[in-house]
């Protein structure tokens, strides 16, 4: 992380606890990072008519923007620290993970932190969730950040797919070990890798492209796709100095085998990567960072991929 390193905070206006904003600004004071508060907001009772708009309807909208900024100075003041800079910015825009979207590529933050919680059934099915929507188009790294305190040595778990299966970018791993690794070194933590194989989709693949109706054995096929898992797994590892009992490999989902070593360790936070998808396949298929989410007792920082071949940016950097 340079020197220009940046954390963007979203603010709820409505509520009073704000554990992203305590957990941001211990997180900068750790990378000397500077942090700007955010809100975004939107009242449907001023925002006009596709008809036209009206002088009080833009002073009204004005005055509810100003509060918020007073707002944040009052919380800025309240979490206040000698190393940590401090400062302040409101939007009127709707929905709300857009106005986050446009405020994160105007002000390339290093970093978007946001609260999250419990989201009901009905939010999970409409894929309709601010969170989820940050988690495929928030242009930095976003963490989504639970009101839980953190440990006095954290437990960082970064979650890897070393053999780069759904089309994820060839360097995004990298990017995922890079942030966790440097995260441990500036909040003094420990760090483990995890990765989860599921062998029943590459085994109905094997079986469906059989040429003779006698498949190979299953047993023989899963031993073989976990050798080549276990490889990819620890090729990945060569330039971190970790011990075999902070490296994980196993076998099943990777969504509930990631919760469930998440609660095994202890952890913290839990760090992992996201592709935006489109259309069709991003309803039916989602990201296993959408389905950990909610089930996840720790933060959750989402990594995005580096700098593609139309140009963008390589942001996002966590290093000290």
């Amino acid at each position: 992380m340079t020197a220009s390193r940046h954390i963007l905070v979203v603010v709820d206006p409505t509520k009073q606890a704000q554990p992203a904003v305590r957990r941001a600004v211990w997180l900068a004071e750790r990378l000397e990072a500077s942090v700007e508060l955010f809100i975004c907001d939107h009242d449907q009772y001023l925002a006009g008519t596709r008809f036209g708009d009206s002088d009080d309807l833009r002073a009204a909208r004005q005055r509810m923007i100003d509060g918020h900024l007073e707002h944040l100075k009052t919380l800025a003041d309240s979490v206040k620290t000698r190393s940590v800079l401090l400062s302040v910015d409101a939007y009127w825009h709707h929905p709300l993970d857009e106005g986050i979207v446009a405020k994160a590529l105007a002000a390339e933050p290093d970093l978007v932190v946001k609260d999250t919680h419990y989201h009901p059934a009905i939010e999970r099915a409409l894929f309709s969730n601010t969170d989820w929507n940050l988690i495929r188009n928030c242009p930095s790294d976003l963490l989504l950040v639970k009101p839980r305190a953190v440990g006095n040595r954290p437990c960082i778990v970064a979650s890897v797919d070393p053999v780069h299966r759904h089309d994820k970018p060839a360097d995004l791993d990298h990017r995922i070990l890079t942030r966790a690794w440097s995260l441990c070194e500036a909040v003094e933590g420990q760090m483990h890798v995890f990765h989860a194989f599921d062998p029943a989709p590459a085994l109905a693949a094997e079986t469906a492209l059989a040429v003779t109706p006698v498949a190979a054995p299953v047993r023989d096929l899963t031993r073989e796709l976990e050798r080549r898992h276990r490889k990819a797994f620890q090729a990945s590892l060569e330039d971190y100095p970790l011990s075999g009992r902070q490296t994980h490999l196993r076998r099943g989902p990777p969504d509930k085998l990631l919760v469930a070593q998440a609660v095994q360790l202890q952890a913290d936070m839990v760090v992992m990567g996201a592709v935006s998808r489109r259309g069709l396949e991003r309803t039916f298929i989602g990201s296993t960072a959408e389905k950990v989410l909610d089930h996840l007792p720790c933060d959750l920082l989402i990594v995005k991929p580096g700098q593609s071949s139309s140009g963008h940016d390589d942001r996002g950097s966590l290093s000290r």
